[in-house]
């Protein structure tokens, strides 16, 4: 079973009151409304058969319901759940009246969840986030009710937006917080709790990765810097300008070239243990770029 498909069984199984069935059963048949018929065609059993209950218990109408096999050779069977009387009626309850409701959609927060959670039931998907990047998707067929949709989720501050394709309207939200926040808002809350728990951990996994990569490039320029110093201390020695150097330069300069690999605080230590002489990452850095300097004036 998809994740889509997993968040669409939870939400089928809430437990609703009248106005919110109304609400959820508006956003399942307006997501679907081609101006004249009542019938939504859905893959999922479940899907069907909460609208068939919703439409029986609000409007003691018994829906026909017709199941197919599905077009160009798909498999997955097709359930279509169809409205032949008082559709007047349920229309008018429903609050659709062309391709955008009422507006008693938002007059309340409960009720414009409730709403978005039949319009995700018919229209929507979401990748899962252990196997893809994080997205939610409604695809509709209607640019006026894919921009009522907009509106409505932005009126939660899921930032969402709009993509025309051939011959539909996709109204997208990304990011794992937004989405998460849509979960939570149409009641998905078991989903919630995967979301953000492969969440956390890829988002443990990228700051870990990052911090490797970060480690291993300080690693590199360390060895990239001691490859350096090396090749000025040998250019100084082929020269005869060696003993030009002071004391303690002479010192660093023949630790580096004995220890080439090393990094500087290595390097201060060792020469601090074997000179018994304290020696600091910061004096051996200074010395360094004396010796650097010089073998740059050699250079001309």
């Amino acid at each position: 079973m998809s994740f889509t498909s997993e968040v669409k069984e939870e939400i089928c199984s809430l437990k609703l009151e009248d106005a919110d069935k109304i609400s959820e059963l508006s956003g399942i048949i307006g997501s679907s409304f081609d101006g004249t018929n009542i019938k939504m065609v859905t893959e999922s059993n479940v899907v069907a058969r909460r609208t068939y209950t919703l439409i029986r218990d609000l409007f003691s109408v018994y829906p026909k319901i017709t199941v197919r096999k599905g077009y160009n050779y798909n498999k997955k069977y097709l359930y279509i759940v169809e409205v032949l009387e008082n559709k007047e009626k349920i229309l008018k309850s429903l609050g659709i009246r062309g391709f955008v409701p009422a507006e008693f959609i938002w007059a309340d927060e409960g009720l414009a969840r409730s709403y978005l959670r039949g319009v995700f039931l018919t229209s929507a998907s979401i990748n899962d986030p252990k196997t893809a990047r994080y997205h939610l998707e409604f695809n509709l067929n209607n640019i006026e009710f894919a921009e009522f949709i907009k509106k409505l989720l932005n009126n939660f501050s899921l930032n969402s937006k709009i993509l025309h394709r051939e011959n539909h309207y996709m109204v997208y939200v990304k990011g794992a917080e937004k989405i998460g926040d849509f979960l939570r808002m149409i009641g998905a809350m078991k989903a919630v709790l995967y979301y953000e728990d492969i969440r956390i951990y890829r988002d443990h996994k990228n700051m870990t990765n990052r911090l490797n990569n970060c480690e291993q490039a300080n690693v590199d320029r360390a060895v990239e810097t001691a490859l350096n110093q090396v090749k000025d201390i040998k250019y100084i020695e082929e020269n005869g300008s060696f003993d030009v150097l002071s004391e303690k330069e002479r010192i660093a300069a023949t630790y580096r070239l004995k220890y080439p690999e090393a990094s500087l605080l290595e390097l201060a230590e060792i020469i601090s243990i074997e000179t018994e002489t304290k020696t600091s990452k910061s004096s051996l850095y200074y010395r360094f770029k004396k010796i650097s300097d010089y073998a740059e004036k050699l250079r001309g």
